[in-house]
């Protein structure tokens, strides 16, 4: 996959754009806060639909004005796209080759991309909710029932809170209601389990493989999914439905009072581990950026399986929280496979060979030129 232009139009401090990059390596290089991340924000926003790191879609259009645009141009062999995203005041249009997108679970996946920067290693230290999105965003990619189904779990979700909520208030509320909601609740997380499941299972098999080449053979990484009821790989789906009834039944009454659904996938996390000890507690702040840096390079060979051709990789900052060991291995991983585009504060630390091979461009007030 290959980003081939990118144009921006108010795109937070970034007036206008317009980038033809066809090549492999882009390598953006500026001080803090002149717009580096933003440049790979907008890929990241046109692959995926929202931000990393924005609360709300409209923060990213640019200060004093209604609207931005996004638009590129993308080939993959011989298949080519043209993709366009505007923020509007209220809400977003996408379109792909023209045509108006009318749901995002039938676009994500169009232009696939794997993201890192420094905030990454809370994949390792941080707490659940940021490794579940880690899955949420790598599946989503490649399996648009898989965007469906969480859409629809979020849905539910809302309504089923909700009704707890009114039943901790009037507990002559009759539950009839709340039995239909458990009976999609349990179908929705069975669908949500057996793709996570599945998915960890091929990001195991590369990760490890990853982990052992950068640690030189010392450290074997294993994944281990965590799931709030308790089930697991081997299970059938019928046993996994029964699972799931019989634990919603035991925490019925407590749900009620808390007026909160305590189990399904939303709950859900999976450790980083190393000879059954969990990185997140026993691991080294080195040991935590190899497993997150493995389980990023994983990514890339999961989307490559799935779609055929690699993904487009943004490395935000990265090279400068990885030592020279972890630099090399990630750059020989990518070199002349896998289309990227960086940011860095300077050329320091960055190998000669790399920067050779990169198209240089200098960003300073949201202006971006070729070295």
């Amino acid at each position: 996959m290959h980003v081939t232009s990118l144009q921006l139009q108010q795109f937070r401090n970034i007036p206008e754009l317009d980038l033809s990059c066809p090549e492999d390596l882009h390598l953006f290089v500026g001080a803090n806060a002149q717009g580096k991340t933003n440049l790979l924000e907008s890929l990241y926003m046109i692959s995926l639909g929202k931000s990393h790191r924005a609360r709300s879609l409209q923060e990213c259009i640019r200060f004093g004005e209604q609207t931005a645009m996004i638009r590129t141009r993308t080939e993959a062999r011989s298949k080519k796209n043209r993709l366009e995203l505007k923020l509007l005041p209220k809400g977003r249009k996408i379109k792909k080759n023209g045509l108006e997108v009318a749901k995002l679970s039938q676009y994500i996946g169009t232009l696939p991309v794997v993201l890192f920067a420094p905030e990454d290693l809370q994949l390792v230290k941080g707490g659940p909710q940021v490794r579940r999105k880690f899955l949420d965003v790598e599946i989503g990619q490649i399996s648009p029932a898989y965007v469906h189904h969480l859409t629809q779990l979020k849905n539910l979700l809302k309504e089923r809170n909700q009704l707890l909520k009114n039943l901790s208030k009037n507990n002559t509320f009759p539950l009839t209601f709340l039995d239909v909601l458990d009976e999609q609740l349990i179908e929705l997380s069975v669908s949500i389990w057996r793709k996570r499941i599945e998915s960890l299972a091929r990001l195991q098999e590369w990760a490890e493989e990853i982990h052992l080449s950068i640690t030189k053979g010392e450290e074997r990484l294993r994944i281990e999914y965590i799931p709030s009821v308790p089930i697991h790989a081997q299970m059938s789906e019928q046993d996994m439905k029964h699972v799931m009834l019989k634990s919603l039944e035991k925490v019925r009454k407590k749900e009620i009072i808390l007026g909160n659904t305590l189990l399904g996938p939303h709950r859900d996390d999976f450790s980083l581990q190393q000879n059954k000890l969990d990185y997140h507690t026993f691991g080294s702040q080195g040991q935590q950026r190899t497993a997150a840096l493995s389980l990023k390079l994983a990514e890339l060979q999961l989307v490559k399986e799935a779609k055929g051709n690699f993904p487009v990789l943004l490395l935000d900052d990265v090279l400068s929280e990885l030592d020279d060991s972890r630099k090399t291995h990630l750059l020989e991983s990518i070199r002349g496979r896998v289309q990227t585009f960086v940011t860095a504060t300077g050329l320091d630390g960055i190998d000669l060979q790399t920067q050779k091979q990169a198209v240089v461009y200098h960003v300073k007030n949201g202006h971006v030129t070729r070295a």
